[in-house]
């Protein structure tokens, strides 16, 4: 699998992306507002960054207050979200989703818990 992309949380996603826009060279692939966040997806040639701005509550908004801005998550591309469950749940590896659901930008994801994954939030996500 590849490195798909890295999800930051962030009080401002607008901003945040002028930034690295500004300072990386990344282009602003593409904006959405996603189940109570705004989404901003930067191109950075060999990836994505992800910015996730909560507007109210919601589980990126619990992180912030709890954690602060910054790396929520690594995405990891995949052809079958549902396969990469499998392999995951064969490993012993604990999910937050049994099956895939529906993720911004139109693709399907699915998150491993990171108790079991040395402390990171990993996504996998099939565009």
């Amino acid at each position: 699998m590849e490195l798909h992309h890295a999800g930051v949380a962030t009080d401002d996603a607008a901003a945040l992306a002028d930034l690295f826009v500004n300072v990386l060279g990344c282009e602003v692939a593409h904006e959405e507002t996603f189940d109570g966040m705004d989404v901003v997806f930067l191109d950075c040639s060999n990836g994505y960054l992800e910015l996730l701005e909560p507007h109210e509550g919601g589980t990126i908004a619990r992180y912030l207050d709890r954690e602060g801005p910054g790396i929520h998550h690594l995405a990891f591309a995949t052809d079958g979200v549902g396969r990469a469950l499998d392999r995951a749940r064969e490993s012993g590896v604990e999910l937050v989703d049994e099956t895939p659901r529906p993720g911004a930008w139109g693709h399907d994801v699915a998150f491993l818990h990171p108790g079991s994954t040395g402390g990171v939030l990993v996504e996998f996500v099939e565009a």
